[in-house]
């Protein structure tokens, strides 16, 4: 796509106005983000990272398989816990400079306990219970400018999979920091947010599924999981 081009949308009144490309680096506004976004089918991912467009380079096997494994395991956290919903790669509006497509992410629905809000026009608004972000390295954005975002926005739970450096961090806000969980006795982690939701990283980065089946049907079974359940349903 050249950097000159120009897209034109006809509004009502017939006369057509001039829409300017999207290009990486632009520093805009979300509502502009937006406009230029929709404007541009065939860009399938970027990001408002503190008021400044960041496009994705194509995404390698590597990361689709590593965006795939985690993806499954909160589907399947989904379908045992009524009430709450994973998603994948949906736009967020977490402030007035900043519009992520998480890589994932794990929310609450609706009812009192929810964080996030669907708008009218479909996009998510607010901060989810847990972000999901599948780095290529620590180099990227994901470990520095998106961390703090989600710090800032009080996104509760952050999990970066370092793909190459074969490292996965996962933060927990507390008194408005993160601090990097660590696992338990069972050698998973536990999420805060999400009770029941258990992982062994080290068996995640293994690949080791039938590990990570046992520990995280362990979770579901768990009476916190059971509890939370209760608690989902009780606050619609």
């Amino acid at each position: 796509m050249s950097t000159a081009t120009v897209h034109q949308k006809r509004p009502r009144n017939g006369k057509f106005s001039v829409v300017p490309p999207l290009l990486n680096g632009d520093h805009l506004t979300v509502p502009e983000f937006e406009r230029r976004y929709e404007a541009l089918p065939e860009i399938k991912k970027a990001e408002l990272i503190e008021g400044i467009v960041i496009m994705s380079p194509p995404i390698s096997n590597l990361h689709a398989t590593t965006h795939g494994s985690i993806f499954e395991y909160l589907k399947r956290y989904e379908r045992a816990t009524h009430g709450v919903e994973a998603g994948i790669n949906a736009s967020v509006r977490l402030d007035g400079k900043n519009e992520y497509q998480p890589d994932a992410i794990l929310r609450i629905k609706s009812g009192r306990l929810a964080r996030l809000k669907v708008t009218a026009d479909g996009l998510l608004e607010g901060a989810p219970e847990l972000a999901v972000e599948i780095a290529v390295s620590s180099a990227g954005y994901d470990l520095h400018e998106k961390k703090s975002v989600y710090q800032r926005c009080l996104v509760p739970e952050y999990f970066v999979w370092q793909v190459m450096d074969s490292q996965i961090h996962w933060f927990a806000l507390e008194k408005g920091e993160y601090i990097e969980m660590k696992p338990q006795g069972d050698g998973a982690i536990h999420s805060k947010i999400f009770p029941g939701l258990w992982l062994d990283i080290r068996a995640l980065l293994a690949g080791d599924e039938q590990k990570i089946s046992r520990i995280f049907e362990k979770g579901l079974k768990s009476a916190e999981h059971a509890a939370f359940v209760k608690k989902l349903a009780a606050s619609k």
